[in-house]
């Protein structure tokens, strides 16, 4: 009897948490490692099942679109080793200044005919600070506002005032693009030009002007799995509006370009913890879908997964925005929303980092 009991205890275990979710609940740090560390191939697929029932409860059928553009290329200060724009790596990418109107403009009509939600601003940089460039910046994005034709949204590096945020704000930025990349923890296996803190307080300074938060990670950098689960807590905590989930696509040059891939199902099962942690938000795929997961790019959304980023990446190739509208007509999925004011979405932080302002630290961003 007690044997029977134990084959049935993942299954029932796993049952629980997901009806917990749907009801509204949360599941614990630990409660989301022992999903992470599922192994069998059978196990995964019923947690995908339960990330897609909570999609589509939270979700419907709507799926979030957005596109970049790649507002000022290489030659960037940072030493990022998943990012083949950084001046400390020899790559041979493309390398210009603050882009003109015109290109912003473009972007913005192809997006309207695709139906895609959102056009960012992404600048290779360290940050933004008062001054000519940020007045640069700030026409930018009020020609994109202008045109009425997509969601401008911005990310460009790290913010040092609450002034430069307030300034993107009055502007009519409304979603800044600014990941935490990975675990506190992980953060200097990967970056030592600044600071994972420096990450979380640009994100206060946005969120106090009122600004929605666009903040996800890279996979695949040699990071543990505890470290996945210690960065979907931290994206909680933080308040994060939209999670981009990237996959490393090794990039020759940098010092991670000989990092062996991630399988698809970790992939995949990657993506289902965080819908199982973030239940609210909008998790998006985005940057190495293509090259790592291949012919099973659809089974994201089963995973949970509920926007997307359609288009070329930076410097590297995406499939067609046509092929992935036909994947989400196929999947039944609809991708055309009119206006995205993220309503859907339960206050999640103020950005400090913490649970709560009047507590203490959690044990996530450790």
């Amino acid at each position: 009897m007690q044997s029977a009991s134990l084959d049935l205890t993942k299954l029932d275990h796993l049952d629980e948490l997901g009806r917990r979710v749907l009801d509204g609940g949360v599941i614990s740090r630990e409660e989301a490692m022992g999903l992470f560390n599922l192994e069998s191939t059978s196990d995964i697929f019923a947690l995908m099942a339960w990330a897609n029932r909570i999609r589509e409860h939270f979700k419907g059928n709507k799926i979030h679109l957005c596109s970049i553009v790649n507002a000022k290329a290489g030659a960037c200060s940072e030493n990022c080793s998943f990012c083949s724009q950084s001046s400390f790596h020899q790559t041979g990418s493309p390398r210009y200044g603050f882009i003109d109107p015109e290109p912003v403009l473009e972007a913005a009509d192809e997006a309207n005919r695709n139906n895609v939600t959102a056009v960012g601003l992404v600048a290779a940089w360290k940050g933004l600070n008062e001054g000519p460039m940020l007045e640069e910046v700030c026409d930018r994005i009020r020609e994109l506002k202008a045109s009425g034709k997509t969601r401008p949204d911005a990310s460009l590096g790290i913010i040092k005032s609450q002034t430069v945020a307030n300034r993107l704000k009055e502007a009519g930025l409304e979603c800044y693009g600014h990941n935490l990349e990975s675990s506190k923890r992980f953060f200097p296996q990967h970056c030592t030009t600044h600071t994972y803190e420096d990450r979380v307080q640009t994100i206060s300074y946005l969120k106090k002007a009122g600004i929605k938060i666009c903040s996800g990670g890279i996979i695949g950098m040699g990071e543990t799995r505890e470290d996945r689960c210690d960065l979907a807590f931290s994206l909680k905590e933080i308040g994060a509006n939209v999670v981009p989930i990237n996959i490393l696509n090794p990039i020759k040059g940098t010092p991670f370009e000989n990092n062996p891939p991630l399988p698809p199902l970790e992939i995949l099962k990657t993506i289902a913890c965080f819908r199982f942690i973030l239940p609210r938000q909008e998790i998006m795929i985005a940057g190495g879908r293509t090259v790592n997961l291949r012919d099973m790019q659809s089974m994201v959304f089963t995973a949970g997964a509920s926007a997307l980023m359609v288009g070329n990446y930076l410097t590297t190739l995406n499939q067609s925005v046509e092929k992935d509208l036909q994947m989400l007509k196929d999947l039944g999925l609809d991708p055309d929303w009119d206006s995205h004011d993220f309503s859907d979405q339960e206050d999640a932080g103020c950005g400090c980092g913490k649970g709560k302002c009047e507590s203490e630290p959690a044990a996530a961003g450790a």
